[in-house]
């Protein structure tokens, strides 16, 4: 089981899920009571793709995804998980690591965290996503950045040749027209920026803020960092991993190696998601069942009237235009 790391989501196709799909419904009426206000009205008032309540919509819409492939769609079930970026939020309540009331309430307060902290620290720092560069060429671009002591930390490697780099707005200009003449395309500038050691302060801060209120219990099965590929079988190595994903690189090919190693060979992408489901990194090597919040309203609202066993089917993809 994989869910995705965070971009874009409309606002739309999260509301027709949660409305018409039962389960949906319920998770999310979970998440108003544990919150103390309505997610989805909120969401629909808010400003910004990554606002606490779409924040929150996500990581609730995955979780409902997920449910839905497991009772719907997949053979069985899913015997590891992974949860790139994002997802590592999703994935600690869907492994059992955290309860899904804590899960709402740690995502919902994380992001309160984040966005304090960047209102007052590193308001210069952007995350810039390009591809088609050779990674010798980009390890250079970023070399002579870091040799002059700027800030040039690789955020996320999505696939050989797709970087999510942290640096200075200042130094993009630079940085995308090095990328123009290696033949590369710059994608789409994030902001507040994300996955770099220069947040280190922002990590003790969610530790001390938010994650020392939670216990984290040992997960039902493994999860594969998206730092590392390694397995982390323990409720501290779960907590590490969201911790650490303030300062640390997210790696999908070494995550993508990992799960291979340990026999996978079909991935479910529970999520909106216009990415990890669809580069070649994933394509390549495994059967990719993408299950986003459009195609299991087809199924799940029918679902009274066909019999158990004429069930199934797997969705498209979801547009959006980053990752976090």
């Amino acid at each position: 089981m994989v869910f995705p790391g965070m971009g874009p989501t409309a606002f739309a196709d999260i509301e027709r899920f949660a409305t018409e799909v039962p389960l949906a419904w319920r998770l999310f009426a979970e998440a108003d009571e544990a919150l103390g206000y309505p997610v989805l009205d909120r969401f629909r008032r808010a400003d910004g793709d990554y606002s606490e309540y779409a924040q929150v919509a996500f990581l609730v819409t995955c979780l409902a995804l997920a449910e839905w492939a497991e009772q719907e769609a997949l053979p069985a079930r899913p015997g590891l998980c992974t949860g790139p970026s994002f997802g590592g939020k999703v994935a600690a309540a869907y492994v059992g690591s955290l309860g899904f009331a804590d899960a709402v309430w740690m995502t919902a307060r994380l992001a309160q965290c984040v966005a304090d902290y960047f209102s007052r620290e590193h308001q210069s720092l952007v995350t810039h996503s390009f591809v088609r560069v050779n990674p010798e060429v980009a390890e250079e671009m970023l070399g002579e950045l870091t040799a002059r002591g700027r800030v040039a930390d690789v955020a996320c490697r999505v696939d050989k040749d797709f970087y999510m780099v942290t640096l200075s707005a200042d130094d993009l200009p630079g940085l995308e027209k090095g990328i123009r003449a290696a033949g590369g395309l710059s994608l789409y500038t994030m902001r507040p920026p994300m996955h770099s050691p220069a947040f280190a302060r922002l990590r003790e801060r969610a530790e001390k803020e938010v994650l020392n209120e939670l216990e984290f219990a040992e997960p039902r099965l493994p999860v594969i960092s998206d730092h590392d590929g390694s397995p982390l079988t323990t409720g501290e190595q779960v907590r590490n991993l969201l911790l650490d994903g303030f300062v640390r690189q997210m790696h999908w090919p070494g995550t993508v190696e990992a799960l291979r190693a340990r026999g996978v060979r079909t991935v479910c992408v529970a999520g909106p998601d216009s990415l990890f489901g669809r580069v070649p990194a994933t394509r390549r090597h495994f059967e990719v069942v993408p299950v986003g919040p459009k195609r299991p309203l087809l199924v799940g609202a029918a679902r009274d009237a066909e019999p158990r066993s004429s069930r199934g089917g797997e969705s498209g993809a979801e547009r959006g235009s980053a990752a976090g």
